[in-house]
């Protein structure tokens, strides 16, 4: 089973970074699937460790994956690697080997420490729905503009219907950013 998190490494100078990642879940090992054009991949490559954190605040996915924002951090328990501030519970990983295509890589992770900071309150139809939009957004270019209006306007429909006020705020945000790739002519 495919669950979505923030999955963070650390770069060489120590740096932080945040990726929506699905990754492949197990009680002892977790496969993760960066692209390896990727940071999250070349930080993992680079240092081996990487945290799995399990989230229910919906606009983290957003801000991390359309804009590299930096996310509220502390430090993880027993890897070199940082927990996102606003989790729910993490899994920190330690890299056993890669997998995986020319384009993907599937990494395979031993589960080194895990922590828990509250319940997984979930997600609701509106969470899911901006979820599939900034996946959307982040493959602009597999999708003609005609395709990404009509997909929006399924996940916005879903959002109205089931969301509040920062469920909206999320996919404007989702929004913005897709009208701003599509006018600099990136797709």
């Amino acid at each position: 089973m495919i669950i979505e998190s923030i999955f963070s490494t650390l770069d060489a100078a120590g740096q932080p970074n945040f990726a929506p990642m699905g990754v492949r879940w197990g009680d002892e090992m977790i496969t993760v699937r960066p692209f390896r054009d990727t940071s999250t991949y070349r930080n993992l490559l680079a240092s081996g460790y990487g945290v799995v954190n399990i989230t229910d605040d919906v606009r983290a996915f957003v801000q991390s994956g359309l804009y590299g924002a930096g996310l509220p951090y502390f430090p993880a328990t027993a890897i070199p690697g940082v927990v996102f501030e606003r989790v729910c519970y993490w899994r920190e990983v330690q890299m056993l080997f890669d997998d995986g295509s020319e384009i993907r890589a599937e990494i395979h992770c031993c589960v080194i420490a895990s922590g828990w900071r509250r319940d997984f309150l979930g997600f609701c139809r509106a969470h899911g729905a901006i979820l599939e939009a900034a996946i959307l957004a982040t493959r602009l270019n597999n999708y003609s503009p005609n395709q990404v209006s009509e997909a929006l306007a399924g996940y916005e429909d879903i959002v109205n219907k089931t969301g509040g006020e920062a469920e909206l705020n999320a996919l404007q945000e989702v929004k913005e950013y897709i009208e701003r790739r599509l006018n600099e002519g990136h797709r």
